[in-house]
């Protein structure tokens, strides 16, 4: 005997499809990883002309995998303040709310 087969309905906003940001919400921290990137897209990109944004992402992925911790202590350090930065931010963002 085959099984009942059963669809799943959702209720989407089918204009949308998600609920829509508030433009006057704290934007987000920045991670470590990301300050490193910021910091050295362009100079991987100069020494990789040919590479892809695929590829540039793969390098300095690799790039921060190979860095030691007191290598990476400035970029933890940038991504730490930009955190209390936006834990400052929301908590008076929803006390407005």
């Amino acid at each position: 005997m085959p099984k009942e087969v059963k669809s799943r309905a959702t209720k989407v906003d089918t204009k949308s499809g998600k609920a829509k940001k508030d433009p006057n919400a704290p934007k987000r921290p920045l991670s470590a990883y990301m300050y490193f990137s910021q910091e050295n897209r362009n100079t991987v990109k100069d020494d990789n002309p040919d590479a892809s944004f695929g590829d540039l992402g793969k390098l300095l992925g690799a790039k921060w995998k190979d860095m030691s911790d007191e290598q990476k202590k400035s970029y933890i350090q940038k991504a730490e303040v930009d955190k209390n930065r936006y834990e400052r931010e929301k908590a008076s963002y929803d006390a407005r709310a």
